[in-house]
């Protein structure tokens, strides 16, 4: 009898247990632990193809750096921000439109893009520009320290837009603004649909201030500013695209 009670007691102990693990919600190990009290993209992403995103010289003929950066607003002494830096092309224009007065700091995750990205900045003795590493849910950069935050042709290819937009906010000056260029079409292709990036930045503490397509940047260029504030990671409402045969790429949008 007594062997049989205790039997009975090791049995609903392991059941209790197993009750107890199936309450507990589910971590998703991919997802850096920085990135787990921020809800998931819904959305696929694009990876890595090239830190070169085009011949710089056919860029320079289109005129796109001085597109993006008269749009933006970039004048002599600002301080900016290039985000997926790769291996140059905007962190020195942007350095040069700036001036001696300005600073430009290139970030990227690639190391090896970054070591380039040195030589070139040391070869043409860019004074004015700083290179630092980020990470896949964080830029790293100092608060209130930037008047323009670019991300041109790179955030498609961002795993974890809300953690790391969160995390940029904090980044801006008074009167400060984000700029993101992309492609118009799904981000497993090296895009993102206008209103999903709209979604996605307002979710997190950004508002819309300017939005223009011109063939000169190939695809749009979106401006946001930062709202009074920032909800905190476990209010996040992420953004869902509603897709349907024959829609749209700026199909709706809504909060789940």
């Amino acid at each position: 009898m007594r062997r049989a009670s205790a039997h009975r007691s090791v049995a609903l102990a392991v059941l209790a247990s197993l009750a107890i693990a199936a309450c507990k919600p589910q971590v998703d190990d991919k997802r850096p632990e920085t990135s787990r009290e921020f809800p998931t993209a819904d959305r696929p992403v694009s990876g890595v193809v090239s830190n070169a995103f085009s011949n710089e010289q056919e860029r320079d003929r289109l005129g796109e750096a001085d597109m993006v950066m008269n749009l933006a607003g970039i004048q002599p002494g600002m301080s900016v921000a290039d985000i997926g830096a790769g291996e140059g092309y905007y962190t020195v224009r942007l350095a040069e439109r700036v001036g001696s007065k300005g600073r430009v700091l290139a970030q990227d995750i690639d190391g090896d893009a970054l070591r380039r990205l040195g030589s070139r900045v040391e070869h043409d003795r860019l004074d004015n520009v700083s290179i630092k590493p980020g990470g896949v849910d964080d830029p790293r950069l100092p608060e209130r320290s930037f008047d323009r935050v670019l991300m041109i042709h790179m955030y498609h290819e961002v795993t974890e837009p809300y953690a790391f937009l969160w995390r940029m906010w904090p980044s801006l000056k008074a009167g400060g603004k984000i700029v993101v260029v992309d492609l118009d079409r799904s981000t497993d292709r090296h895009g993102i649909p206008p209103a999903l990036l709209i979604c996605e930045l307002e979710a997190v503490g950004f508002r819309l201030d300017e939005f223009h397509r011109k063939p000169e940047i190939a695809g749009y260029y979106a401006q946001f500013v930062a709202a009074k504030s920032r909800p905190e990671p476990g209010e996040i409402k992420p953004c869902r695209l509603k897709t349907a045969k024959g829609a749209s790429a700026t199909s709706a949008l809504k909060g789940n």
